[in-house]
């Protein structure tokens, strides 16, 4: 996280000046969209040679006939792939459709109606879920839907206040779940420390069924040639005697067709057995075709590796382009502070509190939709009405930097006016 000076009413700029330089954006009739972390139609053409890549052989390594039903756990082979790029063994991974949230979805309301390989149903018991903020809004959604009460969690440069993480997992048997994004956190890049996957893994848990869905969406949505390490978690788990704690998920949506990806989930043997009896209920197989393409497409994660830095080539221009103009227009001024991922789909950017919500509302009326302020945080709500979730994946550069002008403008302005009231 880039850190700005504390003048609490910098005066480097006149405000009347930066209120008439906000003005003059309004003036273009922009329609810029950073809401969300979406690939750019650049990125999606890297996969398109998915789309003739099986021909007419449609069998995987073993035989199957990948257009007809069965292997609820996945083809061998889309295990073995997804088992390499998790750091887990392909017997621990289950192979799905394209969506690694529905995965997730189907986790919490498996445990909350049939419960785990650990305890009873949850549903009665009204569970809770630990949430590290600011975090990712789609799994407070999933929370929210189903009444699962959030308790939010600070996030520091390593991954999530263990200290408190640890309390509250021990003093109260209602906390059944926490969510992490361990490489690169959404939305502030932060990338786990072994010593937190290892205190995750060993902490000591009032509730039997304590489960941690490890959403590892950008694990290898890397933006340097050298990436932080990850730590297995479901390695560190079953070394500390909890192997059923983990549940890892991950998917191709931002390596391949967001749209049309594969998705993944890696547990203990036990958890394995426990979720696949519940697909058994739901399906007869997933997309198999799409496996095999994928698989044929990659050949093997070094595959992976190689596509991930033309991915990384298109987006890290971007990225740059963000830091270089908050510090440009914010450094030193004390009205901001913002991460600088070297992964991931996402920067972070804290205003002064109390801004967040005018900052988004200013730039949407001069034609830039940001994320809503407060959706990085349980029920929408920051209560310091400071964070702003940055997505400059999808515009082209020319948009990212012309939105990040204006986003500058409006933090500086909503800032000054704040300090001076």
């Amino acid at each position: 996280m880039t850190t700005a000076t504390t003048d609490p009413a910098p005066q480097t700029r006149n405000l009347d000046a930066l209120r008439a330089e906000y003005e003059s954006f309004r003036a273009r009739g922009l329609a810029l969209d950073m809401t969300r972390g979406k690939p750019c139609n650049e990125q999606l053409d890297l996969s398109l040679g998915l789309l003739d890549c099986l021909g007419r052989d449609f069998k995987a390594a073993d035989g199957t006939d990948c257009r007809n039903y069965g292997v609820l756990e996945g083809l061998p082979e889309a295990r073995a792939l997804f088992a390499e790029l998790l750091d887990v063994q392909p017997g621990e991974v289950i192979v799905g459709g394209n969506s690694s949230l529905a995965m997730m979805h189907d986790v919490v309301v498996q445990a909350l109606l049939k419960g785990t390989t650990g305890g009873p149903a949850w549903y009665g018991q009204k569970p809770k879920f630990l949430c590290p903020s600011p975090g990712y809004d789609r799994h407070f959604a999933i929370c929210e839907r189903y009444d699962i009460a959030m308790v939010p969690v600070a996030m520091n440069d390593d991954g999530p206040d263990m200290d408190e993480v640890e309390r509250l997992v021990a003093s109260d048997a209602s906390v059944k779940g926490m969510w992490c994004v361990p490489r690169y956190s959404n939305p502030g890049g932060v990338v786990y420390g072994r010593a937190v996957v290892e205190r995750l893994a060993a902490m000591k848990t009032a509730a039997p069924d304590f489960r941690i869905l490890w959403d590892n969406a950008y694990a290898v949505h890397h933006l340097v040639d050298a990436p932080p390490p990850l730590a297995s978690l479901l390695a560190a788990c079953a070394a500390a005697g909890n192997p059923d704690r983990a549940i890892v998920l991950s998917s191709t949506s931002k390596i391949t067709f967001a749209g049309a990806g594969v998705a993944a989930l890696a547990a203990s043997a036990a958890n394995v057995r426990h979720l696949v009896g519940g697909l058994s209920i739901q399906t007869i197989g997933h997309d198999k075709l799409n496996q095999l393409r994928h698989v044929r497409f990659f050949r093997d994660a070094a595959g992976v590796t190689a596509h991930m830095k033309k991915h990384a080539a298109i987006l890290k221009p971007k990225f740059d382009a963000v830091t270089a103009i908050l510090e440009r227009r914010l450094g030193g001024k004390g009205v901001a502070t913002w991460s600088e991922p070297v992964g991931g789909y996402f920067v972070s950017l804290d205003t002064p509190d109390g801004c967040a919500a005018k900052v988004v509302r200013m730039a949407d009326e001069a034609g830039v939709k940001l994320t809503k302020a407060g959706a990085t945080y349980p029920y929408g709500k920051d209560p310091r009405d400071r964070n702003i979730r940055l997505a400059p994946s999808f515009p082209p550069l020319a948009q990212v930097e012309q939105a990040m002008e204006l986003v500058a403008i409006c933090v500086e302005i909503a800032a000054r006016e704040r300090a001076s009231a």
